[in-house]
């Protein structure tokens, strides 16, 4: 039997066509950076050539503040997109996060899997974020995930939470009763960074305060609001599920990406943290920075690129890296420090 026969193989594919062949993306929701104006400055100091767009995530040096947000795996597309997203991410000096690891726990098709999420020999230098649900995450799991991450050789552990999405799957892992506990226990029995994400639905203020423990300590490194506004989850896997969109106000359900950008910044001041859900233009990445965010990811929009190639991915991001660039120096600052300084402007 092939690693694309299981059931969780399947569904995996099943994500890449829908989200190729359907209309996933909010259709009453918003990212909410459209209410916000990057202020201006016709009398910027600044030489182009001179932007710096280099920062430091996670224990790694970034060319660029941009992760390739987590798309697939288990699935035999899913190695080509990895590897041609993993290689463009080599030459941008961008990071990277994998698709969920969940199938790689799997003894029956654990190892079979594993190829689909090897990167390190296109991608030796790259931050590189192995993943798995909080659904999932459990005491008795961890000498598996540890396993699975070493084997790919990821840096860091972005832990996906997800219970929309999940309630949305047949036979989805709806039972989140515990997690946050569990997520407390094992952040600490993994021998890497975690990253708290969602997957598109949003992490806001009311999320981020319940991490908080009694002595204002942490269970996570980092935060991926990963909000509203880009792909919606829900609508991805109803399609799945049913073939068609059969609940329309559960897929437009979620934190728009800007409130939850303000709300876990306010609550969590220090906290790295990812900004993803529908960013998709340097100008909305310069705003997310503007409002707190360390660096941002882009998932979606790379998937037919990472389908034909490397050359395709890098083609696609690094205009968006251009205009990012020519942002900070047309608001008058020379670098991501800068930016983060710099005051939206609301817009009526």
């Amino acid at each position: 039997m092939t690693a694309d026969r299981g059931p969780l193989t399947t569904r995996k594919r099943r994500h890449i066509d829908v989200c190729l062949d359907e209309q996933v993306n909010y259709e009453q929701l918003s990212t909410g950076l459209e209410r916000y104006q990057l202020p201006y400055n016709a009398l910027t100091q600044t030489s182009l050539g001179d932007i710096d767009l280099s920062t430091k995530f996670f224990g790694a040096n970034l060319r660029s503040p941009i992760l390739i947000g987590a798309m697939t795996g288990g699935a035999e597309l899913s190695g080509a997109i990895n590897r041609h997203l993993a290689a463009a991410a080599q030459q941008l000096g961008v990071g990277m996060m994998l698709g969920s690891q969940r199938i790689m726990l799997d003894s029956a098709l654990g190892e079979r899997a594993a190829t689909s999420f090897t990167v390190r020999d296109v991608a030796p230098d790259v931050l590189l974020f192995g993943n798995i649900g909080l659904a999932q995450l459990t005491e008795a799991a961890v000498p598996e995930l540890a396993k699975a991450l070493d084997r790919v050789g990821a840096d860091a552990l972005a832990v996906h939470t997800n219970p929309l999405q999940e309630a949305m799957q047949s036979n989805g892992d709806t039972d989140f009763s515990g997690s946050l506990a569990r997520l407390w226990d094992v952040a600490d029995a993994i021998d890497r960074p975690v990253l708290l994400k969602e997957v598109g639905h949003g992490i806001g203020g009311a999320a981020a305060a319940e991490l908080v423990g009694a002595e204002g300590d942490l269970p996570v490194s980092g935060v991926d609001v990963a909000g509203a506004g880009g792909t919606s989850w829900s609508r991805v896997e109803q399609f799945v599920r049913y073939g068609e969109l059969r609940y329309p106000h559960l897929a437009d359900w979620g934190i728009p990406t800007a409130t939850a950008i303000v709300e876990v910044r306010e609550v969590l001041p220090e906290i790295p943290l990812v900004a993803s859900g529908g960013i998709r233009t340097g100008m909305d990445a310069a705003k997310a920075i503007a409002l707190g965010a360390d660096v941002v990811a882009v998932a979606r929009p790379l998937l037919p690129a990472a389908i034909d190639s490397a050359a395709a991915v890098v083609d696609w991001l690094q205009p968006f890296i251009d205009e990012l660039r020519v942002c900070l120096h047309g608001c008058g600052v020379a670098s991501l420090s800068g930016l983060r300084a710099v005051e939206l402007t609301p817009v009526s």
